[in-house]
């Protein structure tokens, strides 16, 4: 079956105008599902959205809002540690999620601290993670943590890698916590999608694609994309991809071009 594939609405259909018509254009191209990134548009370059109006348009179309990220972005490592913020944000983000019926929140883990221990770090973060998902219990929402890449786009985080994320999740040990694997982060760090995978097990909660080099839409760079989406599929991963990615053309001739890729 093919795999859901959920637009970011911060990038693509952008031609329609605000959140609730991006969404509506999403649904008029065939879409079932969209992602976002900050509800609130507390952290740059997301903006901020008329929560009403977004939970109304994915009403009237059936669309499943499938992630939002945690706000505001936070320097867990760096001193002088004041959680509080993030504390409030995924309080908030969990009300918001449960409004627009999104069941999962996006966390990262921030500026490593150079000279100090990656593992301590890491068992750290777990931590801060499991006091999250306290404040958070039963509102069915997933934290799904992503490593993002050093290489390119994100220089001195702290988990750049899916080991990492994958080391911190099973240190939390939680049903309602997970990982995303963004492929393009992946694929720039040099990483074996196949292995990567395998070693994540039922820990991948979420997966977003955008091609590489020049994160563009899958078929713009150097992926073979027919064999990403075969390796998702006979690594058992049935949930949806979030299409995170910077088109080169108008959305409709980009998304067109995507779904064509992952149905072969």
């Amino acid at each position: 079956m093919p795999h859901t594939l959920a637009p970011n609405v911060e990038l693509l259909f952008t031609e329609a105008g605000d959140y609730p018509d991006r969404v509506r254009a999403a649904a008029a191209a065939g879409f079932t599902s969209v992602e976002m990134w900050g509800p609130t548009g507390r952290d740059a370059p997301a903006k901020p959205k008329d929560l009403r109006a977004l939970e109304e348009a994915l009403q009237e179309t059936g669309l499943r809002l499938e992630a939002q990220l945690a706000e505001p972005r936070t320097q867990f490592m760096i001193p002088p540690k004041d959680h509080g913020d993030f504390y409030r944000g995924i309080e908030e983000g969990a009300r918001i999620a449960a409004d627009l019926g999104c069941p999962r929140i996006v966390v990262q883990g921030g500026t490593g601290f150079g000279g100090r221990k990656r593992a301590d770090q890491h068992e750290e973060l777990a931590g801060i993670y499991r006091r999250a998902l306290e404040l958070v219990e039963g509102s069915g929402v997933v934290l799904v943590l992503e490593p993002v890449n050093t290489r390119v786009d994100h220089p001195g985080t702290l988990l750049d890698r899916t080991a990492d994320a994958v080391d911190v999740a099973r240190q939390v040990d939680s049903p309602q916590f997970g990982i995303l694997l963004d492929v393009y982060h992946s694929r720039v760090m040099g990483e074996d999608l196949a292995e990567e995978l395998d070693r994540a097990g039922d820990l991948v909660r979420y997966v977003q694609v955008a091609d590489a080099p020049g994160r563009g839409e899958p078929g713009s760079g150097s992926v073979d994309w027919p064999a990403v989406f075969a390796t998702l599929t006979s690594a058992g991963y049935d949930g949806p991809v979030g299409l995170e990615y910077a088109p080169t053309t108008d959305s409709a001739t980009s998304t067109k071009l995507v779904r064509e890729i992952a149905s072969r």
